[in-house]
């Protein structure tokens, strides 16, 4: 044999990197691709790095957690699939889910970074590296990837950003246009309640018909107030905390003031008898920590 020739590194994932003097084999390959020093700290369990010699054709997936504690899966595909990317969506999102407990606050939930070695032929492009979220394109190349599933018995090509979820942030607050477009109207009505008279923009018609003030009940229109009022009052003590907390910060050191203000926020929400999970979403509190606090 070839002194040149080495063990595929596929073999060396199932087989030799539950042994931590071997994590700097994979840390090299996920510095090279990531651009930036990886250091693996730790190799956590999942279906596919369990010991399988179940045949020469299955999968073999790793996941490890970075020195950053960011989750990196590393996969190798040895057999062509239609639906690789769904996979691939489904095993990311599972490996966020799985790595935050109940009742953590969303700043537990971890970065991901998923990484194919595909040893097969898969999708149509000019380039032998793709990356990217929702559009994967060529980073030789600046080429997209196009992909084949099937539809009702029918090969279709299809996109990465056709599978992969998008997201919108849509910044209420930050709105102070005059409205000249349908999505301005949307913003203005979201932000004020006001829609225009003559509008023809879908779904604010319907606003004018069913969502009038005047046309509620009147303990309906007691709910809905009292919903406003607890709105003002927990902006208002939102804006006090935020300031007593700065001030405390100056006196007891930036952290504790901080803290501080955070409690008595909740405190004050928990006067109102505002439910715990809307005082978790204002305070970044756990439901835990709130109940904890009701207690004392």
């Amino acid at each position: 044999m070839d002194d040149n020739s080495y063990i595929r590194f596929d073999w060396f994932m199932k087989h030799m990197l539950r042994d931590k003097s071997n994590f700097e084999i994979l840390e090299g390959l996920i510095t090279v691709l990531l651009g930036e020093e990886v250091k693996i700290v730790e190799i956590l369990e999942s279906e596919g790095n369990q010991e399988s010699d179940d045949d020469k054709f299955n999968r073999v997936d790793i996941k490890a957690k970075n020195s950053k504690g960011h989750i990196i899966i590393v996969e190798v595909q040895l057999t062509r699939q239609l639906y690789y990317l769904q996979r691939i969506l489904y095993g990311t999102c599972k490996a966020i889910t799985e790595h935050i407990n109940i009742g953590d606050k969303y700043d537990q939930v971890k970065k991901v970074y998923s990484i194919s070695l595909l040893y097969c032929e898969y999708g149509q492009g000019d380039d032998y590296v793709y990356h990217g979220e929702t559009r994967f394109k060529g980073i030789h190349t600046g080429t997209d990837l196009l992909v084949n599933t099937k539809e009702e018995g029918v090969i279709v090509p299809h996109l990465p950003k056709e599978v992969f979820p998008e997201y919108y942030l849509v910044r209420v607050n930050s709105y102070d246009k005059i409205p000249d477009s349908p999505l301005d109207e949307w913003m203005t009505y979201l932000k004020t309640g006001k829609v225009k008279e003559n509008t023809r923009v879908p779904g604010l018609r319907q606003v004018k018909e069913k969502l009038r003030l005047m046309s509620m009940s009147v303990e309906e229109r007691r709910a809905y107030d009292r919903h406003m009022d607890n709105i003002m009052v927990q902006n208002d003590v939102l804006d006090t905390a935020r300031e007593e907390g700065r001030e405390e910060g100056r006196e007891e050191g930036l952290a504790e003031g901080l803290a501080q203000g955070t409690l008595n926020v909740a405190k004050n929400m928990i006067s109102m008898n505002l439910p715990d999970e809307i005082i978790a979403q204002a305070t970044g509190l756990s439901v835990e920590e709130i109940q904890e606090i009701r207690k004392n």
